[in-house]
């Protein structure tokens, strides 16, 4: 595009994405989650990964940490700067990232872009580079140490442009020369690409991450079904919850009926299987019913089987859920919709070991188990008449509690990465990972649904997310509200660079809605509010119309017509 030193856009864009909350202490940078750290804890930790790897395998360390957070700023600088006609500003955006990121000041020395035609040449030299103050203590080196700066550059503008891209320090203070300078080309152009490119061995470390982590979930998923167990795993680690664990496996050799209660969601069928594979029944069938589900003139029949000519319709005889369970256990899911007549003969069953076929003239013995599960309160129930006293008091021999996922906070992420690992592996996709904001949204959102709503959420994010792109916050929660950190009413960026309450000085409490209310209070017109944006858009921008546009969520081309509606200088 251009073979004179370019300008950079300005960077207004970029330091409203940063974000400060003290009080929270976050930073964060888009829906990165950023940390701020003394330069001395980077020369310690580096000089420690030399001494203790070699200085070649450290040096690849660094570069894949670098070429890690290159991907993750790519991500950024697209959705700020994504438009195709401003490709170069969306560029450019990667070396201003890392200026204010406070890791050194790239000074554009000359930029063409033609990937048409297959051309890319670039070229900056690195100001104030962190890593050379970090070798500072050793003496020059060797060799060029801006191995972080240089895998990050790499991978912004293989991730931007969609080319492998590949950068060299041709010269670097570090090894005595009087400037840093890099140079980057597309792979294909330097002979020794395939050598450089082993620094990050092939592809980026992500992608040998992912490829492993799908090899072990194909292997733990052929177990599993070998098994016969694929989804059965309850985890969690909160104290209430290996509580409520230790008392179910304690419960499991003995035969007694075991009574669940929970909210919807809450994984009580997964722990009615462990509590079947744990038992002396493991060997036998698990059969697991959901009440609710079945119409309550069915329900019967269902649960007991059905004799031939019973009733019209019934043209076999037909086995219920308590003759397929024989030997084993019968999970009874939601059983406070049980029909009084369905919990007369349940409780005949719990007593007897017997059931009787609808339509039949003889009674049968079965060998059954009964786990029941309920989100209701069955003592209520009881006492307005809608169930059995006698049928909950022998059920309620051993109840536990399962906690809401709400009271296991804790469990959240590990939960949501084992139905990530799943979905990636079912729907082929390879993505990377949730956003730190995704993070964060998971950790504080309630969770009314519980598991089976968090299952559901990471379901769609995975769906809705293109591989080698990260789960944001908006996948897996929609449009709706979800009460997560609200950054917009933490510290921003003033144009000098000093905290304030948001990027335009304005306090970062006040509301969308407040915000207006007191400019309709102050008598303006909705054309003088929109001359007024324009104004501000532009004189924050420089006078970039691109940039001005985008700050509005506008297009270029409607900016630019609302200049000239209302006569404003271009």
């Amino acid at each position: 595009m251009s073979a004179s030193p370019p300008d950079y856009p300005s960077a207004r864009d970029l330091m409203d994405a940063l974000r400060f909350l003290p009080e929270e202490g976050q930073i964060w940078l888009g829906e990165q989650r950023m940390l701020l750290m003394p330069l001395a804890a980077s020369s310690f930790f580096r000089n420690e990964l030399v001494t203790t790897l070699g200085m070649e395998r450290a040096k690849g360390l660094f570069m894949r940490l670098g070429y890690h957070s290159g991907l993750m700023d790519a991500e950024l600088g697209r959705s700020l700067r994504g438009d195709d006609e401003a490709l170069e500003e969306s560029y450019l955006a990667g070396p201003q990232l890392h200026a204010l990121q406070g890791h050194v000041q790239a000074v554009p020395i000359h930029l063409e872009m033609d990937l048409d035609n297959g051309w890319f040449y670039s070229e900056f030299v690195w100001e104030g580079s962190f890593e050379v103050d970090v070798w500072r203590p050793r003496g020059p080196q060797a060799e060029p140490v801006c191995w972080t700066l240089l895998g990050y550059a790499c991978a912004y503008a293989s991730h931007l442009l969609g080319r492998e891209v590949q950068f060299r320090e041709v010269s670097c203070r570090g090894c005595g020369d009087p400037q840093c300078r890099i140079v980057g080309k597309l792979a294909r152009e330097w002979p020794d690409h395939e050598a450089f490119a082993e620094h990050f061995r092939e592809e980026p470390l992500i992608d040998e991450l992912y490829e492993l982590q799908a090899r072990i979930a194909t292997l733990e998923g052929d177990l599993a079904r070998t098994r016969g167990q694929e989804d059965w795993a309850p985890i969690g680690s909160t104290p209430a919850f290996q509580e409520m664990l230790a008392m179910l496996d304690s419960a499991a050799p003995s035969e007694v009926p075991v009574l669940l209660l929970g909210e919807t969601g809450t994984g009580k069928e997964i722990l009615a299987r462990r509590l079947h594979d744990q038992s002396q029944r493991a060997v036998g069938p698990f059969i697991a019913v959901n009440c609710a589900a079945i119409p309550p003139e069915l329900i019967e029949s269902e649960l007991f089987g059905v004799e031939k000519g019973a009733y019209t319709g019934a043209v076999q005889s037909r086995m219920g859920r308590f003759e397929r369970a024989d030997g084993g256990t019968l999970f009874l899911d939601e059983l406070a919709e049980l029909s009084p007549r369905a919990q007369a003969a349940l409780l005949r069953v719990l007593q007897e070991q017997q059931i009787e076929r609808v339509g039949a003239q003889a009674v049968q013995d079965v060998d059954v188990r009964i786990v029941a599960a309920t989100h209701t309160d069955l003592l209520r129930r009881v006492e307005e008449g809608s169930f059995r006293q006698d049928l909950f008091y022998r059920l309620n021999a051993f109840t536990l509690s399962v906690p809401p996922l709400r009271e296991r906070r804790e469990d959240i992420a590990a939960l949501a990465e084992h139905f990530l690992s799943r979905f990636e592996h079912h729907y082929q996709r390879r993505t990377l990972g949730f956003s730190d904001q995704a993070r964060s949204a998971l950790g504080q959102y309630r969770w009314p649904g519980n598991i089976r709503e968090l299952k559901n959420s990471v379901e769609r994010g995975v769906i809705l997310t293109a591989d080698h792109k990260r789960i944001t916050e908006k996948a897996l929660f929609g449009d709706y509200r979800v009460p997560t950190l609200e950054r917009e009413k933490g510290q921003g960026l003033d144009a000098s660079g000093m905290l304030t309450a948001s990027p335009d000085g304005t306090p970062g409490e006040a509301s969308p809605q407040e915000r207006v209310r007191a400019l309709i209070e102050a008598g303006m017109t909705l054309e003088e509010v929109e001359r007024a944006m324009l104004e501000a858009a532009q004189a924050g921008s420089d006078g970039n119309i691109t940039a001005a546009a985008r700050r509005l969520g506008m297009t270029r081309a409607a900016y630019a017509y609302r200049l000239k509606k209302y006569r404003l200088p271009t």
